[in-house]
């Protein structure tokens, strides 16, 4: 293996957070966990409807719903793919990652902004 420079750590890290968020809680992947999960509507205390989500019950839905469901889970295998792709395919990997990357920054910097306004 070759030796990684903090900098293409960074990278890695930035590309994962952002494809794990992608995953996970991004209304843009959404139809990759509707299979996945049995949508439940509950009425709250002030009267509003609420949607929560819960992994089906059997099976290899059942896994995946778990693992969908979990941010840290997930991003085990992110992380996975992330790093394999970049050291089996690193010419078609470089653009990929460095666009997750800049993404994972940009909504890193949301979040503190959104915190400091």
């Amino acid at each position: 293996m070759e030796n990684i420079t903090f900098l293409q750590l960074l990278t890695l890290a930035l590309a994962s957070f952002r494809l794990t968020r992608l995953l996970v809680f991004d209304k843009i992947t959404e139809f990759i966990r509707t299979p996945f999960f049995d949508e439940i509507e509950e009425e709250n205390e002030a009267g509003e409807q609420e949607i929560y989500y819960i992994p089906k019950q059997s099976g290899i839905k059942r896994f995946f719903g778990e693992l969908l469901s979990c941010y840290w889970c997930t991003g085990i295998w992110a992380a996975i793919f992330i790093v394999g792709f970049y050291l089996f395919f690193p010419v078609y990997s470089g653009p990929i990652i460095l666009i997750l990357a800049v993404a994972g920054m940009a909504s890193l910097i949301e979040t503190i902004i959104q915190q400091i306004i």
